[in-house]
């Protein structure tokens, strides 16, 4: 099950166990069964401090693996298979078990230890998909900490009669008590925020007493952290505010044109920068929504939060990026997460065997076409343009395979449902006027970004697609107010480059400060 460079990696991370922990392992004969229980073998014999127990012919969602702490009910549950991007969230739940402390903020473990009541989560994931492991680990993690909380990760591709059941065409998408609580990418932070009913107060009351910053930046993704960064570099008072540190790179898999990088991926990127920022003197607080932005009676900015807490600072930098643009046709609302998808890497495995759509052909969506060409059983590309902006090298690549379909000049106009998922979708010939019925059951939306910009609509010059207007320094057209990144009027939306822009408005502003202290 474990190869030998895995099996030592895990050996070594099994040696930090403070307390002894043990494996309760559901079996029923199946090859999904004899799989997990070889895994949990091997996991037991790397550490005498682990303990396996096994349960034959039972009852319940099954294979599964319960860890907790030895002699105590087991609050962590993995029902399937843990390996691929989840034998990292199997890997912590171990050690977590075990008594290793975790590396969240002690804030939001306090928080995770205070709820009261009773919180029992499901999560439905696949293997491929890279947003579902920061998901599984922070509900884990409160499941620990917490003995009214309780976790199960569930592999949708083991048990996929309760996602046709539930009809989960999304990943990750999170159940609580039963009910449907949230899909997509989560943080414990945002997860504590929708289940501690006291979560906005606490947090208001955390940030109103908080002294002007020298420079605030609103966003934590590449420019957010690379202005951070420079700030914090010139000795001044920094901070960011952020609903989540690395922005939309979070849910990006392969990077393969970041200068001397050849490969990595968007999580381990982002954590790389979150560990940059935070070798320096920078006030990080996640999980804050700006709503507002203005200047106040003494000729500070200030930047006002969804909870009601108010920041102030003497310059600002806005790194608010942006989102994945929508078709905005009718059914995509009423079918998002129901077979309207942004993410191939994570929901295309619930597609297989099945056919679906790609909406654009950009790199991304030509990108797209050619993941999911290895799973479904048929793609078909529409593009608004009579070209494709793909590189040549994906161009041709989507071309030579057989079971995708490219259609130019094609407008979406459609998404069509059954009242419970997607069916198909209509568009119109652009050159011929005629519409068009493609049946499938999966579309995925690939057609460029949003701004992240509404709430600056009276505050800042923006262009009229939302993007913030600024100089060659990162100057707004308000004294004092910067901005970088993909949220401006850069040309080119690339992490480079909004690192670089980053860097740029910090430069900026602290040229600024010093000219109007």
């Amino acid at each position: 099950m474990l190869d030998s460079n895995l099996k030592q990696q895990l050996d070594a991370y099994l040696q930090r166990l403070v307390n002894p922990i043990e494996l309760t392992v559901a079996v029923d004969g199946s090859a999904k069964s004899n799989e997990l229980l070889e895994l949990a073998k091997e996991i037991d014999g790397l550490n005498s401090k682990i303990s396996l127990t096994v349960l034959e012919n039972a009852s319940g969602r099954v294979p599964r693996m319960e860890v907790g702490p030895q002699g105590q009910k087991a609050r962590v549950t993995f029902a399937g298979i843990p390996m691929g991007h989840e034998f990292t969230s199997l890997v912590l739940a171990l050690l977590q078990a075990g008594g290793y402390p975790s590396k969240e903020e002690q804030a939001l473990q306090d928080q995770a230890k205070g709820l009261p009541r009773e919180l029992n989560f499901e999560v439905y994931v696949s293997l491929s998909c890279h947003n579902c492991p920061d998901v599984v680990q922070a509900l884990n993690l409160m499941a620990v900490l917490n003995p009214n909380v309780t976790a199960t990760m569930v592999d949708g591709g083991v048990f996929q009669a309760e996602v046709k059941e539930r009809d989960i065409m999304a990943v990750p998408s999170v159940y609580l008590n039963g009910e449907l609580f949230g899909n997509g990418k989560m943080t414990l932070a945002e997860i504590l925020n929708k289940v501690d009913d006291d979560a906005d107060a606490k947090a208001a009351a955390a940030l109103k007493d908080k002294a002007p910053f020298d420079v605030l930046v609103v966003g934590g993704g590449p420019a957010g952290a690379s202005a951070a960064i420079y700030a914090a570099r010139k000795g001044i008072r920094t901070g960011v505010v952020a609903e989540r540190f690395g922005g939309q790179v979070s849910d990006t898999v392969g990077i393969e044109n970041f200068i001397s990088v050849p490969y990595t991926e968007g999580p381990k990127l982002v954590a790389h920068l979150e560990e940059h920022v935070k070798e320096y003197d920078v006030d990080v607080m996640k999980a804050q929504k700006a709503v507002a932005l203005r200047k106040n009676s003494n000729g500070l900015n200030e930047v006002e939060l969804a909870n009601g807490a108010v920041l102030q600072s003497k310059t600002i930098i806005m790194a608010t990026g942006a989102r994945w643009r929508e078709m905005n046709v009718p059914g995509e609302q009423e079918y998002k997460a129901k077979g309207v998808c942004f993410c191939p890497h994570c929901d295309g495995p619930l597609f297989k065997g099945k056919k679906v759509a790609v909406i654009g052909g950009g790199n991304s969506g030509i990108e797209a076409a050619i993941d999911l060409a290895g799973i479904v059983e048929h793609v078909t590309v529409l593009e608004f343009s009579d070209v494709l902006r793909a590189d040549a090298v994906l161009v041709k690549k989507a071309e030579s395979m057989k079971n995708i379909k490219i259609i130019k000049q094609a407008m979406t106009t459609e998404v069509l449902g059954d009242g419970q998922r997607v069916v198909g979708l209509k568009y119109k010939d652009r050159v011929t006027d005629e519409t068009h019925v493609v049946e499938l059951a999966g579309i995925f939306v690939q057609i460029g970004l949003v701004p992240n910009s509404e709430f600056l609509k009276d505050s800042l010059a923006l262009t009229n697609r939302g993007e913030i207007v600024v100089d060659a320094h990162g100057q707004t057209s308000m004294a004092g107010v910067f901005a970088a990144g993909d949220v401006t009027t850069a040309p080119y939306k690339q992490i480079i480059i909004s690192m670089g822009s980053g860097a740029t408005a910090a430069l900026g502003a602290f040229d600024y400060l010093i000219r109007n202290s």
